[in-house]
């Protein structure tokens, strides 16, 4: 984990490879396993070109329901599912998320007075349920989707214990992420946001296309076979692309992060694109910050980041 100081210009260096060690899929998949515990994963469990169990990480159906699979056997919740298109998120990089959010709070599981906000949590409510899962921790999310909110819910009702521990607010105003869902007196030691990495529908649909080449290319084929430009990720609307993007997006998220400074300890966001963490942190620094962590993580070949700050 890396500070960056309020006079620091140059951008934080990476923090080391592979997943949180406290993380519960450090060792791969255990396929047998999780086929027993989940019988609708079998059909989808195939040798690959290495001769090592796997899934088709292109289809969007193996991979739902190998996340359905992940989070029944390692983390106790049952019947998770998404709508077609819903953003489908890799298991072991959201679980990152969170051990190294309570990490940064320096809290362990014996605490659950811990309160986490997540904005835009999708129709996957996927860092809530986790957070719940782990470190028993009070969650929040917030999402202006009304379909992405019934989903989460219920996932909540099929899983009776996060009844009174993952509650859902409704963002009705698309302008703003944190007005309209933290209430007055109200207080979150730490809120955590996947935000849009897209601009328009076009990029995203590129994006989908890049991510089914490099799949191809690793299975040994040239180029993905599909029909037509499909989000086989998954992601509806808000989940995928705004205007202006991921940068627009973060520039909106520290502003207003500042109104509610005193309400919540620590901000945090992904961030996609290793080119927005400057700017970013340069607002940051800007709104009077006080301290300022940019956390990377890797997942197989594929790095991504997370940036927090705090005023107080």
């Amino acid at each position: 984990m890396t500070t960056l100081h309020r006079n620091e210009k140059s951008r934080a260096k990476p923090v080391g490879k592979g997943l949180h060690p406290k993380n519960l899929h450090n060792q791969g998949y255990d396929f047998p396993a999780l086929v027993k515990s989940h019988p609708a994963l079998a059909p989808h469990v195939k040798p690959n070109a290495h001769g090592k169990l796997s899934i088709d990480f292109a289809d969007p159906l193996a991979v739902k329901t190998l996340n359905a699979a992940l989070l029944n056997r390692y983390y106790n919740i049952a019947d998770w599912d998404i709508p077609d298109g819903a953003l489908c998120p890799p298991i072991p990089g959201r679980a990152d998320y969170i051990h190294y959010m309570a990490d940064l709070i320096g809290l362990e599981r014996e605490q659950p007075s811990i309160k986490l906000l997540d904005i835009g949590t999708g129709a996957n409510g996927i860092y809530p349920l986790l957070a719940c899962q782990i470190y028993d921790w009070q969650c929040v999310g917030s999402d202006i989707n009304a379909q992405s909110l019934e989903n989460v819910a219920t996932i909540i009702t099929r899983n009776p214990t996060l009844k009174d521990r993952f509650t859902l607010r409704t963002q009705h105003d698309k302008n703003h992420m944190f007005e309209g869902i933290i209430q007055a007196g109200e207080f979150f030691d730490v809120s955590v946001c996947n935000p849009p990495f897209h601009a328009s529908l076009d990029e995203a649909l590129k994006g989908s296309q890049l991510k089914l080449n490099n799949l191809a290319r690793s299975r040994g084929e040239q180029k993905a076979k599909t029909n037509s430009p499909t989000l086989n990720f998954g992601g509806m609307g808000a989940e995928l692309w705004c205007k202006g993007g991921e940068q627009l997006f973060l520039k909106k998220l520290i502003k207003e992060s500042q109104v509610y400074s005193t309400q919540c300890r620590w901000f945090s966001s992904l961030v996609s694109k290793a080119d927005n963490v400057k700017p970013a942190t340069k607002l940051m620094r800007k709104l009077g910050a006080v301290d300022i962590r940019e956390i990377e993580m890797t997942q197989g070949n594929k790095m991504t980041r997370i940036l927090a700050w705090t005023f107080i």
